[in-house]
């Protein structure tokens, strides 16, 4: 390569008079190496195949405070289909199982950890980081609705003061011992799962759907993106899939007949769990009182993280 650069410097390309190859994008470039990478692979030469940049270079150290084990985040591409709802579970889930576990509430803009836990506390801090706060059993939460002070207020900012947001609660927030971390994150495939993919060793994330044609297709582009980013996906949940009848106990579908089951097979996924639509689990996120919830319907993700 550096001979062929050397040749054009001092020959000029084919029917050019110019020796000026610095400017000319005919010229061979330098190979890119650990010394001149600017990491910015977009206008690189060499982008997909030097070799010098390591995916892992972009992942945010934890403080020394912190020692988190397994990151899982929770996803879909689509609002208000029940992605805080299944962290919440999952969550309490593990931790009934005796595992110490915490949850980031990576959705800025909205919210909804505090809520169905009954937090409203502000969090404090030390020299040495944000302590997160504590659920009625011990588990650890942050949300930017305990940093407001007042939880109503809108959070009016851009994406990447957003995104650098949640890379400080990776890396400021002191965890201490935690077997596992659950993100909750925003609708979409925006900055901040590109900086949560990118920021945070995820091991694996649970995509939520429901069964609706229309979210079924807006849920494959957040398991297409996963793919992208090299990110292992353990399976979708589906959410609000039937109404049980009171008296007779026939599941009713009363969003139609679902497609999660085919979309995860497209994929090569498994289905972890299929979420009633339950009055009593809804007035249990209105009180505060999700961690008192009773049903089984999350058992097969629950395991899916354990094996990991």
């Amino acid at each position: 390569m550096f001979e062929n650069l050397k040749k054009f410097q001092a020959d000029g390309c084919e029917g050019c008079s110019s020796t000026d190859c610095g400017s000319c994008d005919q010229a061979p470039q330098e190979p890119v190496n650990d010394q001149n990478c600017t990491h910015d692979c977009g206008s690189c030469p060499s982008a997909g195949g030097c070799g010098s940049f390591d995916p892992k270079s972009l992942l945010e150290k934890q403080n020394e405070f912190s020692d988190v084990k397994k990151v899982i985040a929770v996803v879909s591409g689509k609002g208000g289909v029940g992605k805080s709802l299944v962290t919440s579970l999952m969550t309490i889930s593990m931790q009934r199982r005796g595992a110490v576990c915490g949850i980031m509430d990576a959705d800025v803009t909205g919210p909804s950890i505090p809520k169905v836990f009954g937090i409203d506390a502000m969090a404090e801090g030390s020299d040495a980081g944000i302590f997160p706060l504590l659920t009625n059993t011990g588990i650890k939460t942050i949300s930017v609705n305990n940093l407001l002070e007042n939880a109503s207020d809108p959070v009016l900012w851009r994406g990447p003061i957003i995104a650098g947001l949640v890379k400080q609660f990776w890396t400021d927030v002191l965890w201490g011992e935690t077997d596992y971390l659950f993100v909750d994150m925003p609708p979409g495939t925006g900055d901040v799962a590109l900086t949560v993919f990118q920021s945070l060793p995820i091991d694996g994330i649970i995509v939520v759907t429901s069964p609706q044609d229309l979210v079924g297709m807006i849920v494959e582009k957040a398991v297409k993106m996963a793919e992208m980013m090299d990110v292992p996906v353990l399976g979708l949940v589906e959410n609000m899939a039937y109404l049980k009848c009171p008296h007779c106990g026939e599941e009713i579908p009363v969003f139609g007949e679902s497609k999660t089951a085919e979309i995860a097979a497209a994929h090569g996924l498994e289905v972890l769990g299929r979420i009633p639509i339950d009055p009593k689990l809804a007035a249990a996120c209105d009180r505060g009182l999700i961690e008192a919830f009773e049903g089984d319907w999350l058992e097969k993700a629950v395991e899916k993280v354990e094996s990991l």
